[in-house]
């Protein structure tokens, strides 16, 4: 598995997760078996062979979390040049064409949220903004057509 970066947020979020289907992913699912073996014959109990399908599931997810933290680095944002726009620049936007000014922050692409204002690294808004500095008028191919967006400001 390749290397997957991450922002401190990122990373403690991956993190909590991972502790959270341990811990209360894994008791729920054990009381869901426990309460399918109280109604009896288990060959022919729907509830119990769902319960234990479902802890496959949590484990799977489990396993895979694991292996994730296991490749996932931190991302320094004190090295990063604040100048140009980066991964992690928080970089605020005027679309020429629309007249309106919007705020995007650069992050993985594992953490890209678009309502929370966050887009991937690997999107053609990002990579047309990636290297530029204030000032800036970036032409960018999206599927709707090309947008001229002039950077405003950028910071971490």
């Amino acid at each position: 598995m390749d290397i997957k970066y991450y922002t401190r947020e990122g990373l403690e979020n991956l993190k909590k997760e991972l502790q959270t289907l341990k811990t209360m992913g894994r008791a729920d699912i054990s009381r869901q078996i426990a309460e399918a073996r109280e109604k009896g014959d288990l060959s022919e109990n729907a509830e119990y062979d769902a319960a234990k399908e479902a802890q496959g599931m949590l484990e799977r997810k489990i396993a895979q979390l694991e292996t994730e933290l296991a490749v996932a680095r931190l991302l320094d944002d004190s090295k990063l040049d604040a100048s140009k726009v980066a991964i992690l620049s928080k970089v605020k936007l005027k679309n020429l064409s629309l007249n309106k000014v919007t705020d995007f922050m650069i992050v993985t692409e594992n953490e890209a949220d678009l309502k929370l204002g966050k887009i991937s690294v690997n999107t053609p808004i990002a990579k047309g903004l990636l290297g530029k500095s204030v000032g800036d008028v970036v032409e960018v191919l999206v599927p709707s057509g090309v947008m001229k967006l002039e950077i405003l400001e950028i910071s971490r």
